[in-house]
């Protein structure tokens, strides 16, 4: 069993070297609250609560038209020419009692090594072949908040992954998005860590920064799973870098099964729903065009590239920059709902 998951963690890499190098780096956790500039731009309180990593220049409305690395102070992610946001919702814990736990994130292993982060994910950028990068003013939105069917979501986009090793930096398992991994979250006491995998379009439109469901100005290639995407459709002919997040929670805590409510999953996004509404919000925000020469110059990995400018800074400094929330309650501990509707106010 362990040569199989070595092997299958070397196919993955071979995989991806057979694209070219990729980046793949840590962003802390910037702040959680109930915003979402994209779907629900200038409200406050919106309906359900998003983890957000990246540059502070944050806020509920996010002009496209502004220039994010100028108006940012910090980041929250690894490389200091990316100011871009990116966020998902937050995974609970539902108690039989009826009350609700935030799910802790942690950083996440791999046959590439080890990220370090406060909270937070994972990213990537993935190329196949020649690429474009985004450009200023990008945003788009993988997966649906409200989705409730598990075969409406296509596996190898979107899945989560029984994590039964106690440490997140043994590797677990094949590729993303393939083997036993499930488009439902897990729910198995011997999992200790759920990964759950979000992997976006890479094929645009040329022409649209954005859609007005934030999703068809971009489409997915003729590709399947993390290999930087197949063969774009006519409609859709500019190929991109290939994104996907990668999250790591910390179930460990929730394993008593005497906890478990007696019918459904104990595991829940912040929507009040299972796997099958997973989604990820990603509003570009690179400095110039570092992105750019990143993809050109096969810059790899969470490392310093000269050739683009890229600089990769320290976990503590990355992990300080934080930003006060916009839509002010308190998330954490035990919480007698879910953060829906009206402004949470605990037990």
């Amino acid at each position: 069993m362990q040569w199989a998951t070595l092997a299958a963690a070397a196919l993955f890499a071979q995989n991806v070297a057979a694209q070219g190098n990729m980046l793949r780096f840590a962003c802390s956790q910037l702040v959680t609250e109930r915003t979402d500039p994209l779907v629900n731009p200038g409200m406050k309180y919106t309906p359900h609560l998003h983890q957000i990593v990246g540059g502070n220049a944050f806020n509920v409305t996010m002009d496209p038209t502004k220039d994010m690395f100028a108006e940012s102070t910090c980041t929250s992610c690894s490389f200091k020419e990316d100011t871009s946001n990116y966020w998902t919702a937050v995974m609970f814990f539902k108690h039989k009692n009826g009350s609700y736990h935030r799910v802790p994130q942690v950083g996440n292993g791999g046959p590439q090594g080890k990220l370090f982060n406060k909270g937070g994910l994972d990213v990537y950028y993935i190329p196949s072949g020649k690429v474009t990068a985004f450009k200023k003013g990008f945003r788009m939105l993988a997966g649906s908040a409200t989705n409730t069917v598990d075969s409406k979501v296509t596996k190898a986009n979107i899945c989560h992954r029984c994590w039964t090793s106690p440490s997140e930096s043994k590797f677990v398992g094949g590729a993303p998005c393939s083997g036993t991994d499930t488009v439902a979250i897990p729910s198995d006491p011997t999992c200790k860590m759920i990964r759950q995998t979000i992997i976006f379009p890479t094929c645009w439109d040329g022409k649209n920064l954005d859609s007005p469901n934030h999703q068809d100005h971009v489409a997915y290639g003729q590709g399947s799973g993390a290999t930087g995407g197949g063969a774009c459709p006519s409609t859709h002919p500019v190929k991109l870098p290939q994104i996907m997040y990668e999250l790591m929670w910390n179930v460990t805590d929730y394993s008593d099964k005497s906890m478990w409510p007696s019918t459904g999953s104990p595991f829940v996004y912040s929507m009040g729903i299972g796997g099958a509404a997973a989604h990820g919000d990603y509003l570009f925000g690179w400095k110039d065009n570092s992105l750019q020469l990143a993809m050109d110059n096969n810059c790899n990995l969470n490392a310093d590239c000269a050739k683009a400018g890229l600089h990769k800074q320290a976990d503590a400094t990355y992990s300080a920059c934080t930003k006060n929330q916009q839509a002010v309650e308190d998330t954490e501990g035990w919480l007698k709902e879910m953060p829906m509707g009206d402004k949470l106010i605990k037990a």
